[in-house]
């Protein structure tokens, strides 16, 4: 069995941890369940143990913030390799997968182990919130020095569109793997959305962490648009972040602000009472009751890898507006049929209000949604990440998209 070093900047125990921190936890327990030896490396933020095994048998090792968890890493594994620090149990590793947010770790150069390059998406969109200096620094070491370090490398991302992307930073495609996201099954207890749960008139979902490159603002002028002439329409807003106080306040600032429920204050929707209900974060239950009470599902990001929310949707049989800009959504939407792509604010209200309007449409776009979320699974995302591992640690290099049913020399391409 394979010693495996999984590094991210973030795991679920991060304040600002998403999509990306869930797939590596999920791809790290199958890999633990398979029998191989996992280590995941990430940073540490307040109130978090420095290390902590799950209970498939995969240890958390955290150290450093969102700048020093580089460094701190590259030398953890430099010690590791001759048994020392909290990489030292597993010395050296038969293969490091470096998770790629915007940065890498360049695991590459402190260790001999064959180097995964995982990639979500290309940041070159989000790099401007960060500054002038940092964003052209970031999207320089983004773009030009991370892939000629890994030139070698076997890359994997999470998307077809992300594959392009990265295609056009001039990654081999020969040496880009697709691996997608699986999909949590509904909690226990929890009633799939249909006609029974989708009471009270219409109402539209975010599903998001509240940071600016996710422009929630784009679905708060989508309701603004649309309540003229849909008084009872109603946005239910899913996550926190630190861009959640500028988000209310925009919301204020157009009357559309409904204190969330538990608040002491009325929440009753309407023209005089607001549009919009902010939840914050919330347990799983409670965020697949409010999914399974939607219409429509809008995801205005700007850039996603696949946007793990429009399946969160889906399984409750509510379809996504989304982006085409933002990549992954082309194919974590199949435009038309489970979902719409549009190019912008005015046409995502448009494609909403079409929707609404039109329940047999929104029904039969939100049953194809619901089948294609039926055929996703963290399984079958763990076992296609096994045979890009496996191909790796033989010397060999994989394209394409990834399934469990791909062995031997067929790990090349499917898709």
């Amino acid at each position: 069995m394979a010693r495996i070093l999984l590094l991210c900047w973030r795991d679920s125990t991060h304040p600002q941890g998403g999509g990306s921190e869930r797939y590596l936890e999920h791809v790290a327990d199958g890999l633990a369940d398979a029998g191989h030896t996992v280590i995941y490396r990430t940073s540490r933020s307040r109130g978090a143990a420095r290390s902590t095994t799950t209970g498939s048998g995969v240890t958390f090792s955290r150290a450093g913030g969102r700048f020093t968890v580089y460094p701190r890493a590259l030398l953890a594994i430099l010690f590791g390799r001759v048994g020392l620090g909290p990489l030292g149990s597993l010395r050296r590793p038969d293969v490091v997968v470096d998770t790629q947010n915007g940065v890498p770790f360049f695991s590459r150069l402190a260790t001999t182990a064959p180097v995964v390059v995982l990639v979500h998406h290309i940041h070159r969109e989000q790099w401007p919130v960060a500054g002038w200096l940092v964003a052209r620094i970031g999207w320089w070491i983004e773009s030009r020095l991370s892939p000629w370090v890994h030139r070698r490398s076997q890359y994997v991302t999470v998307s077809l569109p992300s594959a392009d992307e990265l295609a056009g930073l001039g990654v081999d495609p020969a040496r880009i793997a697709v691996v997608r996201n699986g999909l949590d099954p509904l909690p226990a207890g929890i009633e799939p959305g249909g006609p029974a749960t989708r009471v009270g008139g219409p109402r539209l979902v975010v599903l998001s962490r509240l940071v600016p490159h996710k422009h929630v603002e784009d679905a708060l002028d989508v309701v603004t648009t649309l309540r003229a002439s849909r008084p009872d329409l109603v946005l239910d807003v899913i996550g926190s972040g630190w861009w959640s106080d500028r988000l209310r306040e925009y919301a204020a600032e157009r009357g559309l602000l409904v204190p969330a429920p538990g608040s002491g204050a009325g929440t009753g929707p309407g023209p005089d009472a607001g549009s919009v209900v902010f939840h914050g974060h919330v347990d799983e239950a409670t965020k697949h009751r409010i999914l399974a009470g939607a219409t429509v599902h809008l995801m205005p990001s700007r850039k996603e890898g696949w946007g793990l929310a429009v399946s969160e949707a889906a399984q409750h049989g509510v379809p996504t507006v989304g982006y085409h800009h933002a990549a992954g959504l082309r194919d974590s939407i199949d435009d038309g049929e489970t979902g719409v792509l549009v190019d912008d604010v005015a046409a995502m209200t448009l494609a909403t209000d079409r929707l609404l309007a039109d329940p047999d449409l929104c029904g039969r776009m939100g049953e194809a949604a619901r089948r294609k979320a039926a055929g996703m699974s963290w399984p079958a995302t763990g076992s296609a990440m096994a045979q890009v591992l496996r191909a790796v640690t033989e010397g060999r290099r994989v394209s394409g998209v990834m399934s469990r049913e791909v062995t031997g020399d067929a790990d090349r391409a499917r898709g």
